[in-house]
């Protein structure tokens, strides 16, 4: 079953939260706003920026299991990523990516490894995937590993052009 075809909400509940992304390469990423790795999502508009369109996508997926580091309402979420890193691309609801609350769609991304082999459990905030336009994981990268990390790029533009 491709990612695409989970049910999610959009930040503001509206049912479809991946409707966005369905048919492009797509970057999830669980996000949180009072992290150390918060200013990520600056790469993050970076990459939606140059590469978004009919082809890519950023989407975010706010979470708050890890040092209850997304507390905030919907609201509250959007204004933030908005007004202090100008983020455009899609957001969904507040999930859980771990435990026995995981959302569906992370049950099944968390069976993808990442380059050091590492599958399972979501490491921290900012953790990403990259999927096709299938609705198949083609990478995993690690929280630390930088949006415009070369591997990520280049992960991305072969997708986009495959």
């Amino acid at each position: 079953m491709s990612i695409y075809d989970t049910p999610i909400a959009t930040l503001d509940g509206t049912p479809g939260g991946l409707d966005a992304a369905k048919g492009k390469v797509t970057l999830l990423v669980n996000v949180a706003s009072k992290c150390g790795l918060t200013p990520q999502y600056t790469g993050l508009e970076e990459l939606q920026t140059k590469f978004g369109g009919d082809a890519f996508t950023v989407l975010g997926v706010p979470c708050n299991q890890f040092g209850a580091q997304e507390p905030g309402t919907p609201e509250e979420i959007q204004t933030f990523c908005s007004t202090t890193y100008g983020v455009t691309f899609p957001m969904t609801e507040k999930i859980e990516v771990n435990g026995d609350a995981r959302h569906a769609l992370y049950q099944q991304l968390v069976t993808t490894a990442d380059a050091e082999g590492r599958d399972g459990d979501i490491q921290w905030n900012f953790e990403k995937f990259l999927v096709g336009k299938d609705g198949n994981v083609v990478a995993r990268f690690a929280p630390m590993v930088d949006p415009l990390a070369p591997e990520v790029v280049s992960a991305i533009e072969t997708a986009t052009k495959a």
